[in-house]
């Protein structure tokens, strides 16, 4: 392995830390043309790394931000405001949870918006890692098996 074998997982595994299915993915596939097992090892361990990252990033400004509320409304407590917005997050939280959240973002959120979604909603890092890993591996597998069933076809309809 050469420095450019180097640079080139690394440089797709970070396409997959951001973003699976706009970025990740179709960074990969560029990348690893026909090296299939490689493409699926670099953006399986781009997406763990991501979601490590952002979990404990967004952990810390979490926790920053509560010291400066915290600092700022010492004197008087702030009266909790329920809007729209508030019910509705609420809502979404109570009826998916912490697996629904795992779920989406891979797909259809982003990494570090889905990481910040479940650290705020739950503090365990731990159970949040794992979930968020878990389902960044499974959607790489479901992503890769549609793209290797439908190469062949799509090669031969766009030639």
């Amino acid at each position: 392995m050469d420095s450019t074998d180097v640079l080139q997982f690394i440089s797709a595994a970070l396409a997959c830390t951001i973003s699976l299915s706009k970025i990740g993915i179709p960074t990969v596939i560029a990348i690893y043309k026909s090296n299939y097992l490689l493409a699926l090892v670099s953006s399986c361990t781009g997406a763990v790394f991501g979601s490590v990252l952002f979990t404990y990033l967004f952990a810390g400004i979490l926790k920053w931000w509560d010291k400066v509320k915290e600092g700022m409304f010492s004197s008087k407590h702030p009266k909790k405001i329920f809007t729209k917005f508030n019910r509705r997050v609420i809502r979404i939280k109570h009826r998916f949870g912490l697996t629904g959240i795992a779920i989406l973002t891979p797909i259809f959120l982003s990494i570090p918006i889905g990481a910040f979604l479940a650290e705020r909603f739950y503090k365990d890092k731990k159970k949040v890692i794992i979930y968020l890993s878990i389902s960044a591996i499974s959607w790489c597998f479901v992503l890769y098996f549609i793209y290797l069933f439908f190469y062949d076809t799509l090669r031969a309809w766009l030639a």
